[in-house]
Formats: C-alpha cells, sequence, structure tokens
C-alpha cells in the first residue's frame, strides 16, 4: 500500500486542473504543464483534489501508484510557484556568466564553455560562482542542473568543481609519504 499514492494532490486556489483520461493538464500563474499516466492507474477529480489509484493489486500497478501521484503533483506545484536549484562554482578561475541566451563557463579547461539555455529554462548568476536555474518542470529543472555540473563534477581532494548548493563532498586525505 504506497502512503504517497494515498493521499490526494490538493489543487491550491490559482490552479485549473483537468483530467481527460490518462492525461493531466494544470494552468496556474506560472503558464501550463500536462504529464500523461501510465495505464496502470487511474486519476479522477474528487472534492480534496485529484486522486490516483492503481487498477489491480499487481505489482507494476502498485509500483507505478506513487510515482503516478508525485508526477501530478510535480506539474501542480510547478505551474504555482516553479523550481529553483542553485549550483555552485568552487575553484581558482572558475566562473560562470550569461551572455544572451548562454551560459558561458570557464572551469579550467583550455576553452570556455557555452551551454545554450533551453526553451522554458530560466538562468540566473547573481555572482560568478553561483548558477540559479529555474523553471515550472521539475524534471528539466533537474535535467539541466545535471547537464552544468556534468562539465566539472567535484573532485574530493580540493573540492574544485561544479556542485549543488546542498551538496555534501565527501574530501578525502591527499597522498602522505
Amino acid at each position: 500500500m504506497s502512503r504517497i499514492g494515498k493521499k490526494p494532490v490538493p489543487i491550491p486556489s490559482g490552479v485549473t486542473a483537468t483530467v481527460d483520461g490518462q492525461k493531466i493538464s494544470a494552468k496556474g500563474p506560472q503558464g501550463a504543464l500536462e504529464v500523461v499516466l501510465v495505464e496502470e492507474v487511474l486519476a479522477k477529480m474528487t472534492d480534496e483534489g485529484i486522486e490516483v489509484t492503481p487498477v489491480d493489486q499487481s505489482k507494476r500497478a502498485r509500483s507505478m501508484w506513487g510515482m503516478s501521484r508525485t508526477l501530478v503533483q510535480n506539474i501542480v506545484v510547478g505551474v504555482k510557484d516553479g523550481f529553483e536549484r542553485k549550483l555552485e562554482i568552487n575553484g581558482v578561475g572558475y566562473r560562470a556568466q550569461l551572455q544572451g541566451n548562454n551560459l558561458k563557463l570557464a572551469l579550467g579547461y583550455s576553452h570556455d564553455i557555452d551551454y545554450p539555455v533551453p526553451e522554458g529554462i530560466k538562468i540566473q548568476c547573481p555572482k560568478p560562482t553561483e548558477v540559479v536555474i529555474s523553471g515550472i518542470s521539475k524534471q528539466q529543472v533537474g535535467q539541466v542542473a545535471a547537464e552544468i555540473r556534468a562539465f566539472r563534477p567535484p573532485e574530493p581532494y580540493k573540492g574544485k568543481g561544479v556542485k549543488y548548493a546542498d551538496e555534501y563532498i565527501f574530501r578525502k586525505e591527499g597522498k602522505k609519504k
């Protein structure tokens, strides 16, 4: 029995949601999103919000139950408030700056990295060592943050590289004589 799946997804004021078979759409102040659920779950509108239930008690249906409810929750929160991910850049000479629709990263390579900002994503650089990624789709925000981090992941000796703001880097002791 899924503890997450049992809870209905509340629809906050300012957000309109519609359930059309397996397709759930939400519109809010930030924009509009939709998600198509798998066949193993059913969604319906109730007074409390959107309820997701499994079709039967098979292992796959129960596995998809909680995930589907979370996908619905993510689109509702996304159109209401949006999502944000912060990255920190550590290292001498490592920096980021926004040039038009490109994020220019200097990460210790012989060349600068130009990352084109995807549609639906907003990137800000309040400081040269900080990148803030925001958007309405949680999946897209996380994907962009992961792609930028992958250019120079943090290393365990000095902690140089691009890391999430809430990430802890396990440090290693250097070589001893």
